[in-house]
């Protein structure tokens, strides 16, 4: 297994949990990214899994509906992704895109995982669950997204840089730079 799909897995499963701790009541409470619901995060996650898969020409195929269960639609969403880095072919797979030339796995390493803790965050903020995310990961975002350049603040991506708080954690300082308030 390669570490990029050890990354994805964590990642995944830690989206997966943050999704399986949502609230019945919760999943249309506004989210950071503006006009998206806390469902909605989750559909936009599920869908780019799709996209991803598309830019190598394969398909998400058949995911339950994000509206009637998106837990089961992300773990069915996430192990397409997760079967394709196992198998070598697949991985290296490549492809031109917005940041060049790439192979499906780096493209799992630049914008699906860094989208996994980014949503992760947004969906637990719509949630009212614990936003805290890992030390490392903060860390690992912060140091991708800086090799990112005007492409961060692209159309749907994130928003405009905030200003943090003097003396703001690692967290809020990452999250100011991708656009959230999270003060």
């Amino acid at each position: 297994m390669s570490e990029v799909a050890r990354r994805y897995g964590r990642y995944a499963a830690e989206f997966a949990e943050t999704v399986a701790a949502v609230p019945a009541g919760r999943w249309g409470a506004a989210s950071p990214c503006e006009g998206w619901t806390a469902r909605d995060v989750v559909r936009h996650v599920v869908q780019t899994q799709g996209m991803f898969l598309g830019l190598v020409g394969r398909e998400l195929g058949e995911v339950p509906s994000v509206d009637d269960d998106p837990a089961a639609a992300w773990r069915a969403a996430s192990a397409v992704v997760r079967a394709d880095l196992d198998v070598p072919e697949r991985a290296s797979a490549e492809f031109e895109g917005q940041l060049g030339r790439m192979t499906f796995e780096q493209s799992v390493e630049r914008f699906l995982c860094f989208d996994l803790v980014v949503h992760r965050w947004d969906l637990a903020r719509a949630a009212g669950l614990d936003e805290r995310l890992p030390a490392d990961e903060v860390r690992w975002v912060h140091g991708l997204v800086a090799g990112f350049g005007d492409a961060l603040r692209g159309e749907r991506v994130c928003g405009p840089e905030l200003t943090p708080p003097e003396g703001a954690d690692e967290q809020t300082r990452l999250l100011a730079f991708l656009g959230r308030r999270s003060w």
